[in-house]
């Protein structure tokens, strides 16, 4: 049909050459302009979003640099409320300290002032003991001779018995401390230093999250939360662009998949930039944006699209995110 009405254009053109050369000339014109190139991926500048995001629910106490600056691994971005962190601590601190000087005690064993005090309680009872044993001797030779009943013998008897328990219990008394700590009481002061030392650790980390540091150098893109607003857990507190140069995230055709792999570079057309950029393919996606559960025919292949990234050099560091680019494929 389109061959048909042609020739009767171009019939049209023999019999009237003058309007029928115009009518040629815009005939071609238009059909020149459906013959756009095919090998051109769209997409957009992106960078790498890193949010960091709320521990706790505190006050925002401090926003140290503004929302579009460039930071450094390092730098400051927001400061939280950490007083009652701060406390818990100090209190965490504290414990470990304790348990530390605990374990010190077990490991030095007694004072030379409590091994001394023993020994004179064991030499103190050992007198205890020679007397009741000279007593019991005298009274069972009165006993002998009728002069005492044998019911002050018995409680010599028991004195001197009493006495002689007494001794031992003075001498495992001062072996107790002279022998030093028992093995087991020392891992129970090792373990409960290393439980302490764990909570403190729990607790500075705590700590040391209520700064917000920038993990990596880039942009400053947003900061969602006000000076002296009380955030939410969770919630972002600062969103940092990382990177150096923006990448062009496009998407691939199916039929170019099979030339590109990571490492190749491609020419990259910015909007508002008259030359092209020279990217380098850091990853393209395995997979199709829209994988089939059924077998396409080859027209439906040509649909898919691939995902792939393009990084720009450092030197387009100033170009920002969100404006068009078109990538030549091969």
């Amino acid at each position: 049909m389109f061959i048909t009405s042609l020739s009767k254009k171009l019939t049209l053109v023999i019999t009237q050459p003058l309007c029928g050369l115009f009518y040629l000339s815009s005939i071609l014109l238009l059909t020149g302009c459906n013959s756009e190139p095919n090998n051109i991926a769209l997409g957009t500048l992106e960078r790498e979003r890193i949010a960091h995001t709320a521990t706790v629910n505190e006050v925002v106490v401090d926003l140290p640099i503004p929302q579009g600056q460039r930071v450094q691994k390092g730098d400051v971005l927001v400061q939280l409320d950490n007083r009652l962190q701060l406390a818990l601590t100090a209190k965490a601190s504290a414990n470990v300290a304790e348990a530390q000087a605990n374990l010190e005690k077990l490991r030095n064993g007694a004072r030379v002032e409590d091994v001394a005090a023993a020994s004179a309680k064991l030499e103190g009872a050992k007198a205890a003991l020679l007397e009741s044993e000279i007593g019991y001797k005298r009274n069972k030779n009165l006993v002998e001779q009728g002069l005492i009943s044998q019911a002050t013998l018995d409680q010599a008897l028991a004195a001197k018995d009493a006495n002689i328990a007494s001794v031992q219990a003075a001498k495992e008394e001062l072996l107790k401390l002279t022998n030093g700590t028992r093995p087991e009481d020392l891992l129970i002061g090792k373990a409960h230093l290393a439980a302490m030392e764990a909570v403190l650790a729990n607790e500075t980390k705590k700590l040391s999250d209520l700064t917000i540091v920038a993990t990596r150098d880039g942009i400053l893109d947003n900061l969602p939360w006000n000076l002296g607003e009380r955030v939410t857990q969770g919630s972002p507190l600062a969103v940092v662009l990382a990177g150096v140069a923006p990448y062009a995230r496009i998407y691939v055709p199916e039929p170019y998949r099979i030339h590109i792999a990571t490492g190749d570079t491609l020419q990259v057309k910015v909007d508002g930039l008259t030359q092209s950029i020279a990217g380098k393919v850091r990853w393209i996606s395995s997979d199709p944006a829209f994988t089939p559960y059924y077998a396409l025919n080859q027209e439906e292949r040509a649909r898919l699209m691939y995902l792939a990234e393009v990084q720009l050099p450092d030197e387009y560091a100033h170009l920002p995110n969100g404006v068009g680019a078109q990538v030549e494929l091969p």
